[in-house]
């Protein structure tokens, strides 16, 4: 009988249940100023019909949060974009 974790084989990978620590991204890499007109970036914040994500998904602070709300905004109303959409990535 196997006595120690070592001697188990698993069939799936053990680490899948696991949560990662979440992180701001701006926090941790020094990003004070978010530009509005970077859509490839801000399409990172979006889901595929468009929407916003949430902070609890994103990990990022109150702070840099309403900045990238702030932003994504501006980037709607300029038409760099969609407002919504099918499937945007």
């Amino acid at each position: 009988m196997a006595t120690s974790r070592d001697d188990i084989k698993f069939l799936s990978n053990p680490k899948i249940g696991q949560k990662r620590k979440k992180y701001c991204r701006f926090r941790k890499f020094g990003i004070k100023y978010i530009d509005y007109k970077d859509a490839d970036f801000l399409t990172q914040f979006l889901n595929e019909q468009g929407k916003i994500l949430p902070r609890r998904i994103t990990g990022n602070s109150l702070k840099y949060q309403r900045k990238v709300s702030t932003a994504i905004k501006r980037a709607r109303h300029l038409a760099i974009l969609p407002y919504v959409t099918d499937q945007l990535k």
